[in-house]
């Protein structure tokens, strides 16, 4: 209350979140909050509820204290009973998987999206809630909204972020062109109280940036104990020719960077390369990785894992998903028909792109345009552009055939003949719809994994069955026509892809268990107690989840309302978090199997140019420290950037 006993109006100083019920943010620093009772804690002071604000004007923070005192701390308890922690994140999902012998006695599974969506509670791409972190944790809340003022010293810290988080020289700060860019945003009037200078950003608002990111890491290791993580492989070849690697670790809260290693002198030597890894997993904690996922499959990283896997019987070992299926992709396309078709379809493309008359007739933009990032799946990119020239086809043979193509310079050359020969043979339509019956599948699957940023250890089995069935499908069940691609698909998830933590998230995800054409065969089976082994190695708790199974496959008690078909609709993880309970021991072995990465390190596109100074020497103790908070800070920027509802609040 005021002078005169009238109450503070807090809607000044206030922005309500339309986007989440009961949420407020903070004019003066950002904060998001639950409820107006609570920003009035946070603006007058009071501690205990709510971190207090260290932006608001001190005439406004005390009218706010004064008003918390009249009302004697009444509202502040009731509010207090009402904060209760999250259940874990739910996960976007795809469709299933499988096993990949032909041979394999299942049933053929229904490709239709819509059944695919009835059995698996998923939709067509697999979309699923995600929760935020509860709000005590006060890291992550939505972004600043668009156009909102802030104090100079919130200014300073969102500049520095940008300079960290996209490895810009710090000098950078003082280029009278990044201050023309400022003067022309901000204005010359306020520009230079808005501009944090080159001392600054690498002195308090680095350590600001770092100390609240160790905050975030620290919050996404806790998740560790119930989760666990997958440790990722990132590893590359600089231009000095040295062997680097990233570690970062995965769980569904979100990635974090963990540490870089220059592995050059040791890349032969099998032992050397555990022992970096081994140091990794202890540094992370045994009890809390599930496996190692690899970024590829390089002689000396097969080697590696398999001696991994003989050796330390602590995690699994397996190799990033869309790099698997681009080498299925490219075996594909070293098959002597589908290489005939993709070369013509390359001539086509690269005509049309070349010559500015050829487009400009064209007056389309489909062809070459890529559903995914060119530098990031370039093995896929063939194959896209076979599809766009499929789905224009119509329009091509409109082009090509017409007498302005025909009576163009370009159209009575010989290249542009050869064109017009290529689009009017049948041949070349029907061997490129040869091929797309036998690659978009896998293109679909790619294009989700990519783009997704939730755990498929409980889909991806049944995944590449779908994948398989839709391709028999596709060729009307003609042995001859589907089994060179099966056989291919089948050879690299065999060698590379299959992990038994696969077999396991096929059998504990309800929406696949509960389903008519759940098959449980001797590889699901082992699967299944092999990941038990390895992440229950306590023998009594082994046998209590044993018994406790029982109860999920009878669908008993809890089991009972979660086994129905609404209820399967959420995420794996979700379910377990809302029906196990009353196996607790089961309900912690799936909930951490369901929670783990099919995908590498790839699909992040860390920029590494940090980590490759980093493990350049030549510095002094204090200048190296500087880089490893540098190293530290950025890389965990990029990382977060991914997972848009986990960004800090308390800028």
């Amino acid at each position: 209350m005021d002078a005169n006993g009238a109450s503070v109006n807090i809607d000044p100083h206030c922005t309500i979140d339309n986007s989440k019920k009961g949420k407020v943010q903070c004019n003066y620093c950002g904060k998001v909050v639950s409820g107006k009772f609570r920003l009035k804690c946070h603006l007058g002071g009071v501690r205990g509820d709510v971190i207090p604000c260290t932006e608001v004007p001190a005439d406004i923070r005390k009218l706010f204290h004064e008003q918390l005192l009249e009302t004697k701390g009444a509202n502040h308890r009731e509010v207090l009973n009402l904060a209760t922690p999250e259940t874990p994140q739910k996960r976007k999902s795809c469709p299933g998987t499988n096993s990949s012998a032909p041979s394999k006695s299942r049933s053929p599974t229904s490709t239709d999206p819509r059944k695919i969506k009835e059995r698996t509670g998923v939709a067509e791409d697999g979309v699923a809630d995600v929760s935020p972190f509860s709000e005590e944790v006060g890291l992550w809340t939505k972004p600043f909204s668009e156009g909102k003022e802030y104090r100079p010293s919130m200014r300073a810290r969102l500049i520095g972020r940008f300079f960290y988080e996209n490895d810009i020289d710090l000098y950078a700060v003082n280029s009278p062109s990044f201050r023309e860019m400022m003067n022309a945003t901000v204005g010359n009037a306020h520009c230079e109280d808005k501009i944090p200078s080159y001392q600054e950003l690498k002195g308090p608002i680095l350590q600001e940036e770092v100390k609240e990111m160790r905050q975030y890491v620290q919050a996404v290791r806790q998740s560790w104990e119930t989760t666990g993580c997958s440790i990722l492989l990132d590893g590359w070849i600089d231009e000095k020719g040295r062997t680097l690697v990233n570690f970062l670790a995965d769980c569904p809260q979100g990635p974090i960077y963990l540490s870089s290693t220059d592995i050059s002198s040791c890349v032969g030597d099998v032992d050397a390369l555990l022992s970096i890894i081994n140091g990794v997993i202890e540094q992370v904690g045994v009890d809390k990785v599930v496996q190692i996922v690899a970024w590829s499959t390089e002689g000396w990283l097969r080697a590696v894992g398999q001696e991994f896997i003989d050796r330390y019987k602590i995690a699994l070992w397996s190799v990033s998903a869309s790099h698997c299926i681009e080498l299925m992709l490219e075996k594909i396309g070293m098959v002597s028909s589908v290489k005939g078709v993709m070369e013509k379809a390359k001539t086509l493309v690269e005509f049309i792109h070349t010559q500015e008359t050829g487009l400009e007739l064209l007056s389309i933009q489909t062809l070459g345009n890529e559903l995914i990032k060119p530098h990031k799946i370039m093995s896929a990119i063939p194959y896209m552009r076979l599809e766009n020239i499929v789905s224009g086809k119509k329009k091509l043979m409109e082009t090509f055939l017409s007498s302005t193509w025909s009576t163009s310079v370009l159209g009575s050359s010989e290249e542009g003949k050869r064109v017009v020969g290529l689009m009017s043979n049948p041949s070349f339509w029907s061997g490129a719809r040869m091929v797309l019956k036998a690659t978009v599948p896998l293109l679909r699957v790619l294009r989700f994994i990519r783009r997704d940023d939730k755990p498929h250890a409980g889909y991806i089995y049944e995944t590449m069955d779908q994948v398989k069935e839709t391709i028999r499908n596709e060729f009307q069940s003609n042995k001859s026509m589907y089994m060179p691609f099966w056989k291919i698909i089948d050879e690299i998830w065999n060698g590379y892809l299959h992990s038994p933590l696969h077999a396991a998230g096929y059998f504990l995800n309800p929406s696949l268990f509960y389903s008519s054409d759940f098959y449980c065969d001797g590889e699901v089976s082992f699967g299944f107690l092999c990941c038990l082994v390895l992440m229950v190695p306590d023998r009594p708790t082994q046998l209590v989840v044993s018994l406790q199974l029982d109860r999920y496959r009878h669908a008993v008690g809890a089991f009972a309302e979660g086994s129905a078909f609404d209820q399967r609709n959420i995420s794996p993880v979700d379910w377990w978090s809302r029906f196990g309970g009353e196996c607790p021991e089961l309900q912690r072995y799936a909930i951490r199997v369901l929670s783990q990465t099919c995908e590498g390190s790839s699909r992040y596109g860390l920029k590494r140019d940090m980590a490759e100074k980093l493990l350049t020497g030549g510095r002094n103790h204090a200048e190296q420290e500087q880089l490893r908070d540098l190293t530290f800070l950025s890389f965990n920027l990029q990382l977060q950037k991914f997972h848009p509802k986990l960004i800090r609040n308390n800028v």
